[in-house]
């Protein structure tokens, strides 16, 4: 099918253009509002974009050859109709329906129609400021719109887990708080050196899973699950670590934490997380989870009460460590970073007396975290 292209209007009083220079020939391929030629008048220079995707069949108007508006300049073979196919003035009046340039790099650029559109332009025809306006239109009446956001396949998994455990299982709540100031001046002593050994920041979470870890080996039951009939005692401690994107929420496993130092918690979930976020998580890093510690510390929250992640028994979430003064000893009163850790707990299988000695025996290793800390 062949596609003429006319000479366009380039002002509201301009009846004529000269071809400066071509920026195609005969035979090439061109993409729709693909530049093929630029045109003088005695106001502007601009380029001409091509109205359809095609070969240049016929290059009809000469370099320096004055034409007026509405006359053929070449021809493009194309097999697909254009979009200003109706532009041929043999089919309707050239002044109403040739558009500048502009005018179609608007129209591409915002999607828009401009056969559909009012124009203000002598004659009728639409100008650049007719194609903002109703660029502007259909902007503000999109963002009036309730926006409808598909449910992937991801988020359902996650709805239905959250709401199978919420179901079933009846939750329960406690926190402590925590000084974890010597822990913190230990991290920030050591953070520079460890990047520069490991190649990855020595964020304060690995300190949190190692606390939590020690004190799962002295208290197992927490580390178990609901079996009907029965409670599953895990021997296995593998800790998922909550992870949020842009658009999901993944649970990877620190698989066998207890037997991994601090160094070997920090770089195994670094590798996880970057797993997340590049979409290259494989099931197995998100099986067999026995216990999860959840960091949301890491958006400001100072308390929550997270879900319990089935089939597992509990859930513990820091919270983000926050300088406050604090009575210490002798009723002196010192700035002190603190932090609050919440656990969520399922009381089918633990007890709220058990939980808050677990919790008690986190924070007591949380504060005795010293100089003498061994990452390795």
């Amino acid at each position: 099918m062949g596609e003429k292209v006319f000479m366009p209007q380039l002002g509201e009083s301009v009846v004529e253009g000269t071809i400066e220079r071509w920026l195609v020939q005969e035979g090439d391929k061109v993409n729709a509002y693909d530049p093929i030629c630029e045109v003088t008048t005695d106001k502007v220079t601009t380029e001409v974009p091509s109205t359809v995707s095609g070969t240049i069949s016929e290059i009809v108007a000469a370099e320096g050859e004055t034409v007026a508006v509405g006359a053929l300049i070449c021809s493009i073979e194309t097999d697909e109709p254009g979009p200003e196919q109706h532009n041929d003035p043999e089919t309707k009046d050239a002044a109403a329906v040739l558009y500048s340039p502009a005018v179609l790099r608007l129209a591409h650029e915002h999607n828009l129609d401009p056969s559909a559109i009012q124009g203000t332009g002598e004659g009728g025809r639409v100008t650049r400021k007719d194609m903002l306006e109703a660029s502007a239109r259909k902007k503000q009446f999109n963002e009036d719109q309730d926006r409808v956001i598909p449910v992937t396949s991801v988020r359902a998994t996650i709805a239905n887990r959250m709401v199978q455990s919420k179901n079933e299982a009846p939750h329960a709540w406690t926190m402590v708080e925590c000084d974890v100031t010597n822990m913190v001046e230990y991290r920030n002593r050591v953070k520079d050196e460890f990047m520069k050994k490991e190649g990855i920041k020595l964020t304060y979470l690995p300190f949190f899973i190692k606390a939590v870890t020690e004190a799962l080996k002295e208290y197992p039951i927490i580390n178990s699950q609901w079996g009907g009939d029965k409670i599953i005692v895990k021997k296995a401690v593998n800790i998922s670590i909550a992870v949020a994107t842009d658009t999901a929420l993944f649970v990877p496993v620190i698989k066998h934490a207890d037997q991994k130092n601090i160094a070997e918690i920090a770089k195994t979930a670094d590798e996880l997380i970057r797993k997340c976020k590049e979409g290259k998580l494989a099931a197995d890093d998100t099986s067999d989870g026995t216990f999860t510690v959840n960091n949301t510390g890491a958006f400001g929250s100072i308390a929550s009460a997270p879900i319990v992640n089935p089939p597992q028994a509990a859930i513990l979430s820091v919270e983000a460590i926050v300088k406050r003064p604090v009575v210490i000893a002798n009723n002196m009163i010192a700035i002190r970073d603190m932090v609050n850790i919440c656990l969520s707990l399922d009381h089918r299988v633990l007890d709220g007396l058990l939980c808050g000695r677990f919790l008690h025996n986190v924070r007591k290793r949380l504060e005795n975290y010293d100089p003498e800390t061994k990452l390795y």
